[in-house]
């Protein structure tokens, strides 16, 4: 077939031809462990996360948010340790999705991929918005910021930018994730050094607190529920790291980097997020007006005001507030960007293995990344975007709310997944026990507990949240468990679709359905 002008068409996306690790025609060897670990970060979005998540926690547990800033930590680590090992089995970009497999069988696997992709998408809506409103506010055009018309257009039209990065290349996406995260991370200490420098010198802000040891005390949370709706809040802003191990057939030496890259990636995370936390408060206190933590209206941004306030409005003060709004926007720009990696990642190894139509198991011929799996991404997360924009905007707040379930559900089903799978292993000697049985075991059973108390307890209770639901049998419901519980049950009627139209993968999964054996075990 040719072109108009006579000149040969490019080769039409094949599809791959095996779908073991390292056989899918993905760019192997593109990353290192530099470029690994910034795509884990940027992941996360820091400064979007904190951005986004800082005030909600203030108003549940006040002075002791750094506390529990730090405390999501905890499962975040356990868990890396169990990517970490089940990578080093088996390389492969479907991560939870083939790792769950071999070790409950295909159905559970199903459900751990599609943990991943709806909560992927969820978030993606609320990175577009945060994206398109701070493009705007970056050249003052505040009321075209608070349009919801205009910032959707933005959103849309970003999601479009990073979906075509993704698209052209890994190595492409690599380059621009470390120069976005250099910013990111080189404002937030400049932020943070300066809010303390201000706090202990001789003319502090009205609102400034000295650091107390009892901030750090995580007792002082009298409320059980607001403790355990703050943990899950705080998983929300380390959640990400595990882009740096979907890439993991596309990086050298794919049965270790992956796995130290995104242990790396949760330590550095700790290290920013309790430097920044225990900062901003210092600074703007936990009060309900102002620039306070604690202040309604600014719950779903608490840096723009804190940038002017730190900084100033006049001279270099003026530069860095803007070059503070400019870092939030590229914040959500590369984590709409890495948010497109992982998930495009799952759906191509969830197609590689038939688990889903094979055509999202394309690769490209010259960029070698995968093509369906990359657009759908995009436009699926459009379609989210836009539905829930014309809905309401307290649907898509509550939809956010609901992305921690979904992030509970997946990562805890991989601590499980670990121990089960290398359970005949876990008494050969004491560093197998703890890093391939009692750390994943231990984060498992955390994030297990706090999507039950969450999504049973404090999300379903009908004044938490913006929506409420009248549902038959329970009555008036908080909207994020429905949203969130919902998303999950979507996932169990399309595998049932899934299994009734080509059902190969539920009845003889190409993945071997068993336990590791302590001969082979790494």
């Amino acid at each position: 077939m040719s072109t108009p002008a006579g000149r040969p068409s490019p080769p039409a996306a094949p599809l791959v031809t095996g779908s073991g690790a390292g056989e899918k025609g993905l760019k192997g060897g593109a990353l290192g462990l530099v470029s690994s670990v910034a795509i884990g970060l940027a992941s996360t979005a820091p400064a979007y996360s904190l951005a986004a998540t800082l005030g909600i926690i203030v108003a549940g547990v006040g002075l002791q948010a750094p506390i529990i800033t730090i405390l999501g930590f905890v499962p975040m680590l356990l868990i890396a340790y169990a990517y970490k090992e089940l990578n080093a089995s088996d390389p492969d970009c479907g991560t939870t999705f083939t790792w769950a497999a071999r070790a409950f069988g295909p159905r559970t696997g199903w459900m751990g991929g599609w943990g991943i992709v709806v909560a992927d998408i969820i978030v993606m809506a609320n990175l577009a918005q945060i994206a398109g409103i701070y493009g705007f506010r970056l050249f003052g055009l505040d009321s075209l910021a608070e349009n919801k018309t205009w910032t959707t257009l933005a959103g849309v039209a970003w999601i479009i930018v990073m979906t075509a990065i993704c698209y052209i290349g890994i190595e492409i996406s690599a380059a621009l994730q470390r120069w976005l995260l250099t910013i990111e991370v080189v404002m937030l200490v400049v932020l943070s050094v300066t809010a303390l420098v201000k706090v202990y010198g001789s003319n502090p802000p009205a609102t400034a607190l000295h650091v107390s040891g009892s901030w750090f005390n995580p007792f002082s949370v009298t409320s059980t529920g607001a403790f355990t709706a703050g943990i899950l809040a705080a998983v929300f802003i380390y959640w990400g790291w595990d882009t740096a191990v979907s890439v993991n057939e596309e990086t050298a030496d794919s049965a270790r980097t992956p796995g130290r890259a995104a242990v790396i990636s949760t330590v550095l995370l700790l290290a920013i997020y309790a430097l920044v936390s225990t900062s901003a408060q210092a600074f703007a206190g936990v009060g309900t007006d102002g620039i306070g933590l604690g202040n309604p209206d600014n719950e779903g941004d608490v840096l723009s005001g804190l940038g002017g306030a730190v900084f100033g409005d006049q001279g270099v003060g003026w530069f860095l507030t803007k070059l503070l709004i400019f870092m939030v926007l590229t914040s959500s720009a590369a984590s709409t960007q890495t948010t497109i990696l992982p998930t495009a990642r799952t759906t191509f190894s969830m197609a590689a293995h038939k688990a889903i139509p094979r055509q999202f198991a394309r690769v490209h011929p010259r960029h070698l990344t995968p093509t369906w799996s990359t657009v759908g991404m995009g436009i699926a997360s459009i379609a989210f975007y836009v539905l829930l924009t014309l809905i309401s905007d307290n649907v898509l707040s509550d939809s956010i709310a609901s992305v921690g379930l979904g992030i509970a559900f997946y990562y805890g089903l991989t601590g499980f997944a670990c121990v089960w799978y290398y359970r005949r292993v876990l008494t050969r000697s004491a560093k197998d026990f703890v890093f391939k049985g009692l750390f994943p075991a231990l984060g498992g059973l955390m994030l297990l507990y706090f999507f039950c108390y969450a999504a049973f307890d404090v999300y379903a209770q009908p004044d938490y949240g913006t929506t409420t639901i009248d549902l038959p049998l329970f009555g008036e419901t908080g909207g994020v468990t429905v949203i969130g519980i919902g998303a999950l049950l979507i996932g169990a009627v399309l595998m049932t679709v899934q299994w009734a139209v080509q059902g190969s993968w539920f009845r003889a999964p190409d993945v071997p359905v068993s336990v590791a054996d302590p001969a082979d075990a790494p």
